[in-house]
This record gives structure tokens, C-alpha cells and sequence, in this order.
């Protein structure tokens, strides 16, 4: 049987020569997220509800264009991709009715990404359930089998809509998040991962409406899987796994009282209501409801405003033609009437709450409901359904298993779910920074800590200072590797979201070039990753049409790290930029005794001009230039990456280097990006033998930008390496990928490499942080 390209073993990937992988990942495309046909992005109201009539075909990009879209990534050093789909995409139209030519040119794009060399994982995407509630996921016809009435959702506060808000461009940023805690949402999720228990009422099709939504849900992820399957060259070749849910949400399972927001509820911005008031403008019920916004602190109150919906209600109403998509409702679940109401949570007739306790207790135990054991019960039991799905069609998948956002795992250590073939997923965000759009150096939160009662109170989880936040973004992604660990067993950490807002500080850096403050978020996310021991990461997001103006493209959001009115990063730094030959010297010895000593290990279809070692390394030191002057003295058209410009996003803080494949295991790694040194300790097998050890080199990817082989300092405590240019997939035409290959030894190694310093702020060359006074003086401001 030929060996898997990538496996777990144990808490590690290993390749099919039993490397070490690191998942150095990018989420691709953001715009899966909408439909291309007609193309919607989320500020275009027109013929937003015709839900039914949209294709995704050319999502995330068409055909003609994936090899550029590869080219990059990998040319940035990307070899993992977590492939984002919805559920949309595939069954749009309606319950049981697949887009074939969807899935069609799907397989067309994977098939590209396979001669890339990318590990891709199938991610099938949501948020806030569906684009009709505000967010992506779930198809139109979810919400009409729930009862719910997509075109009245705004009106009712329903669900904040971008697509329907009156002024697009004045969206409140980040207001889509706060649907989680409205009314769509709540019943959606409710529904979704536990109508038998809390809605038994509600029934279609003979199924209780969270059958029918599970099954309709898993049979589409599965279908797409057995496509991938007959394709005969995607399933593990390319595709190596899937992830379950993108971040499942409880709804109002656990609820402890309707009445109130709940403690743990840490979101507020806009109108804030309870679930009751929620459940009251749902039914066309005016409310006085409490207004919140971020400020530097995090949520505060504003005031509170009256929410008043006139009479309209955000359920279907009772002469609705319920069949169109041909399902039949039971006559005991009626239509134009609240569902809560319908199981005796409230009463229409004088509108009081009857029970607002309905949620906070497990039926037939009367256990309390929290958000462990909705995790343990609710979200596992839909985890196993759809684990096992994939796994009867591609057993081989390696299952990325993604619980709720921030919460405690399943607790499933040496249990029947502890599947050796699982990696933890977990999610990550400087909610600081994403909410307020501000990168700020003086102090952040332990938000973690906080979740988890480390503090006696929250005023002890703010860290002080650059070094203390970075150091806390750190210790927090380390915390939740360690509780993947101990609650799922030892299995691979891999966080398959993290990243930054790029339009920081109200868009200064469109307007000046100066992505200071996202470089800086970027390298402390950066940084965290390396120190945590995780296993990899699949940084949010890329975005092919990103734009200054509508950013993502949706919901106001502007995450991607490649924007289309952006220049990218260079592929070899400017020669003005460079430090001169003859300042980065190297310790290296040309004595093949020597532990230091390497030779040219370049492939074949590259000559020794492209390898450098310690040998050549002295005709190497010139600095090529890659000015438009050069090119067009050499014929050469200025590929974008080429072209001298400012503004390019801070790429220098992602474009970074970092293990690919590891002889061995990897005991630690990173990247100093202010004095561009980079560090890694490996442990060799201790039972190699010679002939492994020269065939089985430790690969690193060595952005050219950051040490271009004319610039770059390499010392080793033992062995041989080689710095070469290879052929993106090993085809030319495709642009290149440097790397390093280092050939060492059983027991511990390390490799430093040390590169181009460049920007000013970025080679300070000492720990102490910039004082106010200092930075005033960078950007030119006046202290009065």
C-alpha cells in the first residue's frame, strides 16, 4: 500500500518519509463564503432573496485563474489550505438538490492545488448559520423549514443583515458577530443540535426538525465527499481530511434565563436585547432594549433605545404556501406563531414569560445545562454523525475536529470518539484588536485566563507592555493546546483561524502606505504560534477581490492578507533596502571535516548558480535588483510581486520562515522579525543511519525577502545544508520557493539563520519598548 502523504502519529504529522510536518496554512478563498452567480457581495441588496436561483461555480476563483492564486501562496510559503465551502454551495436550490456543475469545478480547482504540493482540508464554513441571518453557511430554504421568515428578519432585529441594512457603508463593524446572541440565531442552533429535546413540536417530513437539518446537512458534506472519492486522483493526494462545523454555536441550550443576558456573554454592541425581548420584537412586540459599544476597555453601555417592529413578525405567517420545496410540516407545528410560544415558553395572549428557565435543563435528567455539556451531548452527537459520514467514504481522512469557539473540548480522552486520526482545531482572535481596529501596544487582556477563572478579577489579566502582550498571546494559545491534550487525548493542535483586521486606525494605512500596526499585530499572532508547540495553523484569510473600500467583501470585515489595491511583497528585497555584501559574514567553514561543512544538494533541473553553500557562498555576495530599470533592461515584464512600491500589508510579518518537513521531531522554532533571525531545534531520530540521514534532509522555507542568498548568515551546530531555488510544484513556469536543506544527525540540532534587517521599527536590535514620546516622533504628532 503507498504510504499516505500525510499522517498523524501520535500528537505529530508525519509525511510519507517520516518527516515532521508543519501546517503552515492559509484559509482560501473568503469569497466561498458568497454566491458568484449572480455576484453578491454583502452590500448588494439587488435579488438578495432569490436564494434558490444561485450558482458558487468559479468560487473560490475560476479555473483560469487558480494558478495564480496557488502560485502566490506557495510562493509564500504556504503548503496547507483549509479549503472553505458551504452548505449552500452544494444544495441551494433545495432540500435533496445537488449543484453538480458546483462540485464539478470544484474538483477542477483541487486538481490544480494537487501539482502545487498543498495539504488541503475541506472546511464546510458557516457563521451566524447562513447569509440570510447575516452571516454564510446554510441555504435560504433552512430558514422556511424552520418556520422563520427571511425577508422579515431586519425589521424584527431578527438578524442584523448587511445585504438589507439602509446605509451598507455605514454597517457597524463587526455588528454580524453579535447575531450569535438574536433571534435567528438562536433558534437556528437550537434547532439544529437539539429540537428533539427543546422543540419536539416540531416536525417535518415525519423528523423532528433537528433530524431534518442534521441529515440534510450531512448528506450534502458527504456527497461532495463521495464526488471527491469517484474523481479517483483528489482523495488523500490532495485532499487529506475534513473539519466538522466551522464554529457551532449552543443557540439557547444552557440558557439559564431567558429574562437576562447571561454573564458569560461577553459580545455586546448595538441593540443588546435578552433572549425574552429578542422572542417579543420577533413577534412584532415593541422593546425598550439596552444599546452597547467597544471602546478600549471592552463592551460598555450607552443608553437604550425602543425597538419597535410595527406589528411585523420574523416568523412565516399562517397562510404562508408552505410547499414550494416540498416537505410536509405536522399539523401540530402551525405556522404565524411563535415556536416558543407553541411549547409554553411565553404566552401571545398577554405576553408573558411562562418559563424562562425552558433552556437551562437537560430534559428527562433535569441535569443543569451548561456549555460543557452541551459540547459532551449536543455537539458530539452531531460530531459522530458527521465524522462517520465522511469516514464511509474516505476512511483514510484525517477528521479536524473543531468544538465551540473558546470553550472546554469534549471531554473524550481514551474513549471510543478518542479516533487516532483527529487533530483539535481550535480558533483564535485578539478580540482586543479585531473589535476596536486598533493595534495597541500598552496593554491587551488575557481573555482566556478570564474564561477559565484564573483571575480573582479581570483588572489581573491585563498585560502590560509589547513583550507582555506577545507573551500572553502565547501563553493563551499554549493553554488551549494543553486543553485539547488533556479533554481529547494526544492528537495534533492545529488553529485553523487566526489573524488580524488590516483596516486598522480608520484605514491610515490605505491612505499612507504605513502598515506599521499590522505588521506589528500580525508578527505578535505570528510569534504566539511559534512559541506554543502547536502543530500548525491556517491563518483567516485570503480574499482574491479584497478592496480597500468593501475590504472582504463582507460584512465590512477586511482580514485578507492579498488585497487587490495592495502591492504584494517583493520576492527579493530592493538593493537600496539591502544591507551590503560585506556586513553579513558568515561562521561557516569550507572544510568538508568541519560540522559546519555543506555542499550543493540541487536538483537536478537547476544548475550550482541557484544553490548556494559554503563553498559558492563568496560568488554569490551581489546584490541582484529587481527595479523596473533592470527588467526592462533584460526584456523582463514586472510580475506584481516585482514591482517597486510601498504599502504591501504588512506582508513582511506572514511571509516568514518556518519548517516544512522535519528529520526528526521539532523541539522549537522562531522568527525575530525586528532583527531577522530565525531559529530552529530539532531532535534527530536516535536510531538513523547514515544513508536516512543524507536522504532525509530538514526542509525549511526561506522567503527570499527576508534572506535573499547573497545576505543570508546560516550556522549549524552540525551537518551539511544547502540554500536553493526551487520550482514551485517542481514545475517551471510556476515562480520559486527558496529553501533550505539541512542534513544532520541523531540527537538535538539547532539552525540559526540570520537575514536582512529593514525597516526601522523592525531592527531596533534591543528589548526595551518605544516610549510614547518616541513613536509620537515616528508619526509626526504634536503633544500639546
Amino acid at each position: 500500500m503507498t504510504p499516505l502523504r500525510l499522517r498523524v502519529e501520535g500528537r505529530l504529522f508525519r509525511d510519507s518519509k517520516n518527516r515532521e510536518v508543519t501546517l503552515r496554512g492559509i484559509n482560501c478563498a473568503g469569497d466561498a463564503k458568497l454566491p458568484k452567480s449572480p455576484d453578491l457581495p454583502s452590500h448588494i441588496p439587488e435579488n438578495f432573496y432569490e436564494g434558490d436561483d444561485v450558482s458558487f461555480v468559479g468560487r473560490p476563483f475560476s479555473v483560469d485563474e487558480a494558478h495564480t492564486h496557488f502560485g502566490r501562496l506557495a510562493r509564500w510559503g504556504y503548503n496547507t489550505m483549509r479549503y472553505i465551502f458551504t452548505w449552500e454551495a452544494i444544495e441551494h436550490k433545495g432540500p435533496g438538490q445537488y449543484d453538480e456543475e458546483w462540485i464539478k469545478h470544484t474538483i477542477k480547482v483541487l486538481r490544480l492545488a494537487k501539482d502545487y504540493g498543498f495539504y488541503i482540508f475541506m472546511d464546510p464554513h458557516q457563521d451566524v448559520w447562513s447569509r440570510f441571518t447575516g452571516g454564510s453557511g446554510a441555504p435560504m430554504w433552512t430558514l422556511y423549514a424552520m418556520g422563520l421568515n427571511p425577508k422579515t428578519l431586519g425589521p424584527t432585529e431578527a438578524a442584523w443583515v448587511h445585504n438589507t441594512y439602509s446605509n451598507p457603508a455605514e454597517y457597524p463593524k463587526m455588528i454580524w458577530s453579535t447575531n450569535y446572541t438574536r433571534l435567528a440565531c438562536q433558534v437556528a442552533f437550537t434547532l439544529f443540535f437539539a429540537g428533539r429535546d427543546f422543540a419536539p413540536k416540531a416536525i417535518i417530513d415525519g423528523k423532528n426538525i433537528q433530524d431534518y437539518l442534521q441529515d440534510h446537512y450531512i448528506a450534502a458534506v458527504r456527497h461532495l465527499a463521495q464526488r471527491l472519492h469517484e474523481a479517483g486522483d483528489i482523495e488523500n493526494d490532495v485532499v487529506i481530511g475534513w473539519e466538522s462545523m466551522n464554529e457551532p454555536n449552543r443557540g439557547l441550550v444552557g440558557w439559564p434565563d431567558l429574562s437576562a443576558v447571561p454573564g458569560e456573554q461577553k459580545l455586546q454592541k448595538g441593540t443588546s436585547p435578552t433572549a425574552w425581548q429578542a422572542i417579543l420584537t420577533g413577534s412584532g412586540r415593541a422593546c425598550e432594549i439596552d444599546t452597547w459599544d467597544i471602546g478600549g476597555l471592552g463592551p460598555y453601555k450607552t443608553g437604550s433605545t425602543l425597538v419597535d417592529p410595527n406589528g411585523v413578525s420574523a416568523w412565516l405567517p399562517a397562510d404562508f404556501d408552505d410547499t414550494k420545496y416540498g416537505w410536509k410540516r405536522d399539523p401540530g407545528w402551525k405556522l404565524g406563531e411563535c415556536l416558543w410560544a407553541q411549547h409554553g415558553i411565553w404566552d401571545p395572549t398577554n405576553d408573558k414569560l411562562t418559563n424562562q428557565t425552558y433552556f437551562s435543563k437537560e430534559p428527562g435528567t433535569g441535569k443543569t445545562l451548561d456549555y460543557e455539556l452541551f459540547t459532551n451531548r449536543y455537539f458530539m452527537g452531531h460530531y459522530r454523525k458527521y465524522r462517520d459520514a465522511i469516514k464511509s467514504v474516505h476512511p483514510d481522512s484525517i477528521m479536524f475536529c473543531q468544538p465551540p469557539v473558546l470553550e472546554i473540548p469534549p471531554s473524550i480522552k481514551n474513549t471510543e470518539d478518542d479516533d487516532p486520526n483527529m487533530v483539535y482545531s481550535p480558533h483564535f482572535y485578539d478580540g482586543i484588536t479585531l473589535l476596536t481596529k486598533k493595534w495597541n501596544r500598552y496593554w491587551n487582556v488575557d481573555v482566556f485566563g478570564i474564561l477559565r477563572g484564573r483571575y480573582l478579577s479581570p483588572a489581573f489579566a491585563v498585560k502590560i507592555g509589547e513583550t507582555a502582550i506577545r507573551n500572553c498571546f502565547r501563553d493563551q494559545l499554549s493553554g488551549i493546546r494543553r486543553e485539547g491534550l488533556d479533554y481529547m487525548g494526544n492528537h495534533p493542535c492545529v488553529f485553523t483561524e487566526i489573524g488580524i483586521p488590516y483596516d486598522m486606525d480608520d484605514k491610515y494605512a490605505y491612505k499612507t502606505g504605513d502598515f506599521t500596526s499590522q505588521s506589528l499585530a500580525m508578527d505578535a499572532n505570528h510569534f504566539a504560534l511559534e512559541g506554543s508547540g502547536v502543530n500548525g495553523f491556517a491563518l483567516w484569510v485570503y480574499v482574491t477581490t479584497n478592496n480597500h473600500k468593501w475590504g472582504d467583501n463582507w460584512n465590512g470585515e477586511d482580514l485578507s492578507i492579498f488585497s487587490l489595491s495592495d502591492v504584494p511583497l517583493p520576492l527579493t528585497p530592493h538593493s537600496s533596502n539591502s544591507t551590503k555584501a560585506g556586513a553579513s559574514t558568515t561562521s561557516l567553514s569550507v572544510d568538508p571535516s568541519s560540522p559546519s561543512y555543506s555542499q550543493s544538494r540541487a536538483s537536478p533541473e537547476h544548475s550550482d548558480s541557484t544553490t548556494t553553500s559554503p563553498q559558492n557562498l563568496k560568488s554569490h555576495l551581489s546584490t541582484p535588483s529587481i527595479s523596473s530599470s533592470s527588467l526592462i533592461a533584460n526584456k523582463q515584464p514586472a510580475p506584481a510581486e516585482n514591482t517597486s512600491s510601498t504599502g504591501y500589508r504588512g506582508a513582511e510579518a506572514y511571509v516568514r520562515p518556518s519548517p516544512i518537513s522535519t528529520f526528526g521531531d521539532v523541539v522549537n522554532y522562531g522568527f525575530d522579525l525586528r532583527n531577522a533571525t530565525f531559529t530552529l531545534t530539532v531532535k534527530g531520530p536516535p536510531k538513523s543511519t547514515q544513508e536516512q540521514t543524507e536522504e532525509l534532509p530538514t526542509e525549511v522555507f526561506l522567503p527570499e525577502f527576508h534572506f535573499p542568498r547573497e545576505s543570508c548568515q546560516v550556522d549549524v551546530s552540525a551537518g551539511k545544508w544547502s540554500i536553493s531555488t526551487d520550482a514551485v510544484g517542481g514545475i517551471e513556469g510556476r515562480g520559486i520557493v527558496q529553501r533550505l536543506r539541512w542534513w544532520h544527525g541523531a540527537g538535538e540540532q539547532k539552525l540559526t539563520l540570520k537575514g536582512v534587517q529593514r525597516r526601522q521599527n523592525m531592527s531596533l536590535g534591543k528589548e526595551e519598548e518605544e516610549g510614547y514620546l518616541d513613536q509620537c516622533q515616528q508619526r509626526k504628532c504634536e503633544i500639546m
